[in-house]
């Protein structure tokens, strides 16, 4: 386990606090809030991953958008494809701090939340915090751990807060848990509860390389490291900073007749034939946050049905299920979610 903070580098930009402004009668397209700073910590953001990470800009743009609209995210993928590098870089990159679980089948709770010791001088018991207890918390092969363990996380991923003997412990804040797991093998797993899935913003996909990233990883293994040293990411966002730009995506606009768009979007999985288990309210609010964030992200003051469409696979895959006649089909969650949003009237 490593509990770690990151470096924070002096030259890294000072958030201002901006007013939003009114748009005026000779500027009616004027932005309501200025996006500006948040753009430029995004892209100091992405400067520094692509120090180490070859492509895979979508997936960054994606962990970004969780950060910013307060989520956890589950990464998905076949050994090989950097899910764990991607998260320890990304975690570099803010100056919080820093903590991994490695989760196996022998993983206990209080080795995740801590444990009471007792102190015989004082003839009290003492809470020890666990790794848990940190800004970012990467948990690799998440699904190797029991279902003991796993319940150990409920209240903290949703709450931020850990009861130990009547007593609650906050976490610090931000605090974002970004997970891993393999799909393919699955001897030593346990499958997640739908209670703790639920608690994830988004469930991201990561694929193989393209021919020509894996040539250029080549080339930067060739070249004498592969790649640049994880030291060479600098910490380029604090705490504070965080806290600000999420208070800026909180304020986006959006129109009434969006949220009706999600609210229809998330209420068909639960109707649809296809599916036994459909999405819960939780994933409304998801959905409604991450388009926020990825807005945001992308320079605008305002949330378009674009956004949610993008956005709608990433959080509803691991909300749903597929029922057995589907499955033997050999249709995904995808695949469903597809259908959805090619039923649902989009707002214009």
């Amino acid at each position: 386990m490593e509990n770690t903070s990151a470096p924070q580098d002096s030259s890294s930009p000072t958030l201002e606090t901006t007013i939003p402004s009114t748009p005026g009668a000779a500027d009616t397209f004027a932005p309501r809030t200025d996006l500006s700073q948040l753009s430029r910590y995004a892209e100091a953001i992405r400067r520094e991953l692509a120090k180490v990470i070859v492509g895979q800009q979508a997936l960054a743009e994606l962990l970004l958008t969780a950060i910013l609209a307060d989520g956890h995210v589950l990464l998905e993928g076949v050994p090989g494809v950097a899910k764990t590098l991607t998260a320890k870089l990304l975690a570099r990159t803010l100056a919080v701090p820093f903590s991994r679980l490695q989760f196996t089948p022998d993983l206990m709770p209080s080795d995740v939340l801590g444990t009471a010791i007792f102190r015989p001088a004082q003839g009290d018991f003492e809470f020890r915090p666990g790794p848990i207890f940190a800004s970012v918390v990467l948990i690799d092969e998440i699904n190797r751990a029991p279902a003991k363990t796993q319940s150990a996380l409920f209240e903290v991923m949703e709450e931020r807060q850990v009861t130990q003997d009547g007593t609650r412990y906050p976490v610090p804040a931000p605090f974002v848990v970004l997970a891993t797991q393999n799909p393919v093998e699955q001897e030593g797993t346990y499958r997640l509860p739908e209670a703790q899935l639920d608690r994830f913003l988004f469930k991201l996909t990561v694929g193989y390389p393209t021919v020509e990233e894996e040539v250029a990883i080549l080339q930067g293994h060739h070249a004498g490291f592969g790649g640049t040293p994880l030291q060479a990411v600098q910490a380029v966002i604090t705490a504070e900073d965080l806290r600000l730009l999420r208070e800026q995506v909180r304020r986006q606009h959006v129109e009434p007749k969006l949220l009706e768009y999600i609210a229809r979007l998330v209420g068909q999985t639960r109707a649809h034939k296809g599916l036994y288990l459909g999405a819960s309210p939780r994933a409304s609010l998801a959905l409604l946050n991450g388009a926020k964030a990825l807005a945001a992200l992308r320079g605008r003051d305002f949330v378009t049905p674009e956004d949610v469409q993008y956005l709608a696979p990433m959080v509803l895959r691991h909300r749903i299920q597929l029922t057995p006649e589907r499955e033997m089909e050999g249709q995904t969650a995808d695949d469903i979610v597809k259908q959805i949003l090619q039923q649902i009237e989009v707002p214009r």
